[in-house]
C-alpha cells in the first residue's frame, strides 16, 4: 500500500558517527602527572649519599617439588649486595635447607636461638611482636621473595625478638648461622666483602639510610659546634626518554575521493594517536625500566595481611606515602573489590570531585581507575599511591615539548612521502618516561586478590 523503508533507505542520507574505539580509556595517569621538560633527551636525578645496601627480595628456581634461591639473586640480600664470586654464591645456596609448612606453622619463636636467615620462597607470613601492653602486634607482613633476618648470620644474637608464623600454605629456605660460616672461612674473598660491609653499617646515617647531617640543637653557652657537610650519591640515576612510534599508511585514493562527510586522513590519525597514548600509558606503568609498579622501592611495598584489599590495608600504604600523598591508581575491578570489603564493613567510603568528575576517595585521597594495572591469572593486582610533583620531591612524568611537526607536547606526526604504490606514509611519535625522585615519593599494595569477598 505504500513503499517501504528499504526503498526508501536509497533516496535517504545515513546519519554517520565517526569511528568508534572500545580501547580509548580515561587515562587518569596521562592527566594526573606533572609534566616535566626534558630538553636534552635525559634526566638526572640527584640524591644525598645514602649507606643504605640494599634489601631487596631473591628469585627462586624449582624442580617439581624442589626449591632452589638462584645463586646471584643472593645479592639482593643487604650482607652480600655488590659481591660477585659465583662459586661462593652458589655454595651458599646449596646450604639453605627447604621447609614445607601448612597455614598458621611457626617458623621462629620469639625467646629461641636466633641463629638463621629464612627466605619465603612462596606463601605469605606475619611477622609478630608483642605491644606495649603485651598483646600480639603485626610487624609485617612478608611474602614471595621476602627474608629476615640477615643480622643472625653476622652476630651471634640470644634469641628471635619476634615470632614469624604463616598465614598461607608457605615454602620458606633456611641456613643457619654454622652452615653459612662455613662457607665464609673457605672463602676469602667473602670474609673482606662482609668486613667491608661492618665497616659501611657503621657510618653515620639517618632514618633513611640517608649520610647524616651532624647538627646541634637545645645547648647553652659556648660549646663547639659540629662541623658538617651534605653527601651526594657520586652516581646519580639517569632516565632517557623512550618512544613509542607506528608509521601510518592510507592510499591516495582513499584520502582523495572518501572523505565526505568525514576527512579519512584526520579519522586515521585520530584513532592511531589515541593507540599510541594508551601504549605510553601502559609503559609508564609496566615497562622494567622506568615503569611505576618496578621502580617502587622495595620497602614501599606492602603486601595485603588477608588476601582483598581492606581499609586497613589502605591506611599500611598510606603510612607509606604519608608526606602529601596525592592520589591512589588501581584496576577498575580492584576498585570494585576495595568497595565490596568496605560495604561488608559498613563503611562507606566519600567521593570527591575532581574536575566536575565524582570519584571514589580514601581518607579523603583519590582513587583514580587505571586498566593498564595487570591482574594475574591467580586473581591478584596492584594499588600504587603516589605524590606527584616535582617541588614535592614527587613521581613526574617526562617528555620533550617543541619537537618537529608537534601536534601535542612531545607527539609529532611527519609526512614520510608517498611511495611507488600510492601509499601515504606518516610517521607518529611520542616521547615520553616517568621519574620517582626519592623513594618515599610512591608506594605498592601488592598481591591484592580480586574477587573474594
Amino acid at each position: 500500500m505504500s513503499l517501504g523503508t528499504a526503498a526508501a533507505r536509497q533516496l535517504a542520507t545515513t546519519t554517520k558517527t565517526v569511528p568508534q574505539m572500545q580501547g580509548i580509556s580515561s587515562r587518569w595517569l596521562l592527566k594526573l602527572l606533572p609534566w616535566v621538560q626534558v630538553s636534552g633527551g635525559i634526566y638526572r636525578v640527584n640524591r644525598r649519599l645514602t649507606y643504605s645496601v640494599g634489601d631487596g627480595r631473591v628469585t627462586f628456581t624449582n624442580t617439581g617439588a624442589k626449591v632452589q634461591v638462584i645463586p646471584q639473586e643472593l645479592c639482593e640480600l643487604p650482607l652480600l649486595r655488590g659481591y660477585d664470586d659465583v662459586e661462593v654464591l652458589t655454595a651458599l645456596a646449596n646450604r639453605f635447607e627447604q621447609k614445607e609448612l601448612k597455614a598458621g606453622e611457626i617458623i621462629t619463636e620469639k625467646g629461641k636461638e636466633a641463629d638463621s636467615i629464612c627466605l619465603i620462597a612462596h606463601g605469605k607470613v606475619n611477622k609478630i611482636g608483642a605491644g606495649k601492653y603485651g598483646d600480639q602486634t603485626v610487624l609485617e607482613v612478608l611474602a614471595d621473595g621476602d627474608h629476615y633476618s640477615y643480622e643472625a648470620l653476622l652476630e651471634s644474637q640470644d634469641y628471635w625478638q619476634f615470632t614469624v608464623k604463616t598465614v598461607t600454605p608457605a615454602t620458606v629456605l633456611i641456613l643457619k648461622q654454622d652452615a653459612f660460616e662455613a662457607v665464609v672461612a673457605q672463602s676469602p674473598s667473602l670474609q673482606k666483602h662482609l668486613a667491608n660491609f661492618r665497616a659501611l653499617s657503621k657510618k653515620k646515617q639517618d632514618s633513611t639510610g640517608q649520610a647524616a647531617i651532624e647538627l646541634a640543637a637545645g645547648h647553652s653557652g659556648e660549646p663547639v659546634l659540629p662541623g658538617t657537610y651534605v653527601d651526594y650519591e657520586t652516581s646519580p640515576r639517569e632516565y632517557e626518554l623512550s618512544v613509542a612510534q607506528t608509521v601510518l599508511q592510507i592510499h591516495s585514493r582513499v584520502a582523495d575521493l572518501f572523505n565526505e562527510p568525514m576527512n579519512q586522513t584526520e579519522q586515521q590519525l585520530r584513532l592511531t594517536v589515541e593507540a599510541l597514548k594508551e601504549r605510553k600509558e601502559h609503559e609508564l606503568i609496566n615497562n622494567r625500566d622506568f615503569g611505576l609498579l618496578h621502580n617502587a622501592d622495595l620497602k614501599q611495598r606492602i603486601h595485603t595481611r588477608s588476601g582483598p584489599p581492606t581499609p586497613d590495608d589502605m591506611d599500611e600504604l598510606l603510612a607509606t606515602v604519608w608526606k602529601d600523598p596525592t592520589f591512589f591508581l588501581a584496576h577498575p575491578r580492584t576498585i570494585a573489590a576495595f568497595g565490596q570489603e568496605c560495604s561488608r564493613r559498613g563503611i562507606y567510603p566519600t567521593s570527591v570531585d575532581v574536575g566536575g568528575n565524582m570519584v571514589p576517595a580514601w581518607r579523603g585521597i583519590p582513587i583514580f581507575p587505571c586498566n593498564k594495572i595487570p591482574i594475574s591469572d591467580t586473581r591478584t593486582s596492584s594499588i600504587l599511591l603516589m605524590r606527584a610533583g616535582e617541588k614535592n620531591q614527587g613521581v613526574v612524568g617526562l617528555h620533550h615539548a617543541g619537537i618537529p611537526d608537534e601536534i601535542e607536547p612531545s607527539l609529532s606526526v611527519r609526512f614520510m612521502g608517498i611511495n611507488e604504490k600510492a601509499i601515504i606514509n606518516y610517521l607518529v611519535t611520542t616521547y615520553f618516561s616517568a621519574a620517582v625522585l626519592i623513594p618515599d615519593a610512591l608506594g605498592v599494595l601488592e598481591s591484592v586478590e580480586i574477587g573474594r569477598y
